[in-house]
């Protein structure tokens, strides 16, 4: 679509993990929908704050580590907050996780731990986890500018242990 993350976008990428740093930059270059960053690190009091207000539910925020995003949706000069413009900033998420390889969850899917590898749209992973939540009957928690990096998968290579009979020669 041609859109790129301006100077403040750029700025609140400062230490947010490279990993996830790498998805919104791809993210923004094949996205449907106008983005910018709106939050990325914070303080310990800054998430007290938004505690307190009611903004946030956690004081373990993933934000205060630096692997998690919250994204705004731009249309017409101004932001927005319509579900549906979120919808394609998520799918442009998912593109870029399965690109970087990394595992992704979105503040509107809370049960899908990774995104990139999930096989419908955004749209239909939020209506599941809407659905989901509902027949807990539990009320389901939409926080769709939230994107989180989950604990990613390690490999180890371990080189073969030499044979027994190169040690006795």
């Amino acid at each position: 679509m041609g859109y790129k993350l301006g100077k403040r976008s750029l700025s609140r990428l400062e230490g947010v993990n490279e990993s996830l740093v790498t998805v919104v930059k791809y993210a923004i270059g094949v996205t449907k929908q106008d983005f910018s960053v709106i939050c990325g690190m914070r303080t310990f009091s800054e998430q007290q704050e938004l505690v307190r207000k009611g903004a946030s539910q956690t004081m373990k925020s993933k934000h205060l580590d630096g692997n998690a995003v919250d994204l705004m949706a731009y249309c017409d000069g101004g932001g927005r907050w319509e579900l549906n413009l979120y919808d394609e900033i998520a799918d442009a998420m998912k593109e870029g996780a399965e690109a970087a390889g990394v595992k992704i969850r979105w503040g509107a899917a809370w049960t899908i731990d990774d995104f990139g590898d999930y096989g419908g749209t955004a749209e239909h992973a939020m209506t599941s986890y809407i659905d989901t939540r509902r027949s807990q009957g539990r009320r389901p928690f939409i926080d769709a500018p939230h994107f989180e990096l989950m604990p990613q998968d390690v490999t180890v290579k371990v080189d073969p242990l030499p044979s027994m009979s190169n040690l006795t020669q």
